[in-house]
């Protein structure tokens, strides 16, 4: 090989390898805070980094959840004021396997809507701090009430964060109107407690009563109505099926009542299964599903 053919091959792979060198994750303990902290404050402990196999030394009651939703890896710190040592943070950066699951874990610890204005999302109170951005999860702890502290510490490490990763889609599909702040969930596996439903979301609604809307997901319409039938199924042996006809859908549909849920209302549309669940009169169920189906893509 001549030399001018070696140059030209050494300068095509530098730029191969500079375009690929941003594509690659950082390592974790790299977003963990070390520079530009809030004044008197210094980390004391850590990082220490977690694997699948070590998590349970960590959070030996939590883990199974984070495994379930494609844990990778975390970095663990503690911070410390300076002035007073009682005030201290503890820092948990959770490397999940994407944003949808990074928003589940989000979405199984938020039980009520307290954004804190970073992230994707976010929630604060006085002793924690948690949000989602990308394919992590961030989780903050403070002993002493540090509302303010622990909103700049959120801020540095969400600044830190170079996944670009938008929201799930599927949260915009459900409307608006009813929807209980801070509700939507995603679950990577048993949605509304069905092994045949999968994965998926699920909002509350509260208007006279409380009902949820659903969204299961499948790899095809195969699927989705093999799924449809398996509910058909369990309704037919455990609570009550429905005869009647769903000109609005266009598409095969399930009305029944579950002896847990309360009133079931579903129906196919390609890959997914769309329905809502505990709602009171039979009109109101069917306008929220047709709602519905029209905005899941």
């Amino acid at each position: 090989m001549c030399h001018r053919t070696l140059i030209i091959l050494f300068v095509l792979t530098g730029i191969l390898v500079g375009f690929e060198a941003p594509l690659r994750a950082a390592p974790l303990e790299s977003l963990l805070p070390k520079k530009e902290l809030p004044e008197g404050w210094a980390m004391v402990e850590g990082p220490q980094i977690f694997t699948k196999k070590t998590l349970f030394e960590h959070i030996d009651g939590e883990a199974e959840l984070f495994l379930k939703y494609g844990f990778q890896n975390s970095a663990f710190a503690v911070y410390q004021n300076e002035k007073n040592r009682e005030n201290q943070i503890e820092l948990d950066i959770y490397g999940l396997g994407n944003v949808v699951e990074a928003f589940g874990v989000f979405s199984r610890f938020r039980n009520e809507d307290r954004p804190g204005g970073f992230g994707l999302d976010s929630f604060l109170d006085d002793h924690s701090a948690f949000f989602y951005q990308g394919r992590y999860f961030v989780m903050l702890h403070a002993p002493e009430p540090n509302r303010e502290t622990l909103r700049q510490f959120s801020k540095l490490i969400s600044m830190q964060i170079s996944d670009p990763s938008p929201p799930p889609t599927e949260i915009s599909y459900f409307p608006q109107k009813g929807l209980k702040p801070g509700s939507i969930q995603y679950f990577p596996e048993g949605l509304l407690g069905h092994q045949f439903l999968k994965r998926g979301f699920q909002g509350t609604y509260v208007e006279k009563t409380e009902f949820k809307l659903f969204l299961a997901i499948f790899q095809n319409s195969q699927k989705a109505n093999s799924a449809l039938k398996n509910f058909w199924d369990t309704l037919s042996k455990r609570g009550k099926v429905f005869s009647g006809s769903f000109i609005e859908f266009e598409t095969r549909a399930l009305k029944g009542e579950d002896p847990y849920q309360g009133k079931v209302l579903v129906a196919q549309k390609g890959p997914y299964l769309v329905g809502v669940v505990g709602f009171e009169k039979e009109e109101d169920g069917e306008n929220r599903l047709a709602e519905f189906m029209r905005k899941v893509k």
